[in-house]
């Protein structure tokens, strides 16, 4: 490969900073899932979890991608609250 070259499948620097936030949600969304107390409740939510980063690991689409970020966001955000709640 010459110097200075990328290779074809290389991302963009818009495409690496958003597959960075899509993973960082997962991480997020893994470790909430964690303090899920019930161990039947808890696989389901990984299952759930992984599927739907599953079914868009292909979206391409910018604006799809983004507020599919914002809708894991806020799903994170409930399963915290719900989980505060429990702990209560």
């Amino acid at each position: 490969m010459a110097a200075g070259r990328l290779p074809p499948a290389a991302l963009s620097l818009r495409q690496f900073l958003r597959r960075q936030q899509v993973l960082q949600l997962y991480r997020k969304i893994l470790r909430a899932i964690r303090d899920v107390p019930a161990e039947a409740d808890r696989r389901y939510l990984k299952d759930w979890a992984r599927e739907e980063f599953r079914r868009n690991k292909d979206a391409t689409e910018e604006d799809a991608i983004g507020m599919m970020i914002t809708q894991g966001n806020m799903q994170l955000q409930e399963l915290q609250r719900t989980l505060k709640l429990a702990k209560s």
